[in-house]
């Protein structure tokens, strides 16, 4: 068995109940570490129209794996329950090396194929709220809990790397505003050797995309028959291993303020996907779409040089 990269080590998953950051979760927990869950789905009662995952289960699942799982529920639109979160986080374990911002909870709300003139502003706003207030709350306070410590990470998971445009304004916003928060992240904290990187996954096959094109795990490529595209899917635990490989990387500092891809990590580290495969959702779209330009490459330059002299006096 391979030496467990990660044990040692605290992580936070911020919406750890299904999708991306299920597989987040369970990935820590094959390196070894110890993974709070958190969310608002727990057992018997779930956030989101009824569907059965719980944090307990995701808990669960990352102990199975070989690390520590400890579900926490919590609603990241409320900054008292984070706050309580990490407090608890400190006085079990001591502090925090990995925080993982994954929390979405806007599928009933995005309308798409609807134009900024005809969207539901009521929508949309909830939208910003539950997905870019709750990350902002909870960077707010947990990455305090990671000074000091060695080389941290604040992970944005977000949907895509370029410039392309998402399919509905709201959903662009939120998706496009989460990579920005890595950038200004990064900036701030480039002198407490803690990184944040924002990181995409490709077509994630995750439980309501499988339930959705009406297969299971075992049968997915099925669903390729209703969409080609579902052939270059992934599953959640394919990003999870993209996350876990930058956070044993002793070299992701130098990453920093970037936006990287599961595929892109794959290529580099080696990692792949839980049947053993490498699934490149950059190569299908390319093929299909275009090439489109990566959306760091023109800010991330701009952060690295002009901010610098823009403020030479910026607090540590």
């Amino acid at each position: 068995m391979a030496a467990q990269r990660l044990q040692g080590k605290i992580a936070v998953v911020a919406g750890a109940t299904r999708g991306a950051g299920r597989g987040i979760a369970c990935a820590l927990g094959e390196e070894g570490a110890r993974v709070y869950c958190t969310g608002r789905s727990v057992r018997g009662r779930s956030a989101m129209n009824g569907r059965p995952e719980s944090i307990e289960e995701t808990a669960d699942m990352v102990t199975a794996r070989g690390g520590i799982g400890i579900a926490v529920p919590a609603d990241h639109t409320r900054p008292e329950q984070v706050e309580r979160l990490f407090a608890q986080v400190k006085e079990e374990s001591g502090g925090l090396d990995v925080l993982i911002n994954d929390i979405w909870g806007g599928e009933e709300l995005t309308e798409w194929g609807t134009t900024f003139w005809t969207v539901s502003l009521e929508k949309g706003f909830t939208m910003l709220e539950r997905a870019i207030h709750t990350h902002l709350i909870t960077a707010h306070f947990g990455a305090p809990l990671m000074f000091g410590r060695g080389q941290g990470l604040i992970v944005e998971i977000t949907d895509g790397d370029s410039w392309g445009y998402r399919g509905n304004i709201f959903y662009d916003l939120v998706k496009t505003s989460v990579i920005r928060l890595a950038f200004g992240m990064a900036y701030e904290l480039r002198k407490r050797s803690i990184a944040a990187i924002a990181v995409t996954p490709g077509f994630l096959r995750s439980e309501q995309m499988l339930d959705h094109f009406g297969v299971t795990e075992a049968n997915w490529r099925e669903g390729g028959k209703k969409d080609p595209a579902f052939l270059a899917s992934e599953t959640p635990l394919f990003v999870g291993r993209a996350v876990a490989a930058l956070a044993a990387d002793p070299d992701v500092g130098k990453k920093s303020g970037r936006v990287f891809s599961s595929w892109g990590l794959s290529d580099e580290y080696g990692f792949t996907d839980a049947d053993g495969a490498q699934p490149h959702w950059g190569r299908f779209a390319e093929a299909k779409y275009g090439k489109l330009p990566k959306c760091d490459e023109a800010f991330y330059a701009y952060g690295k040089g002009v901010m610098e002299v823009v403020f030479p006096d910026w607090p540590e």
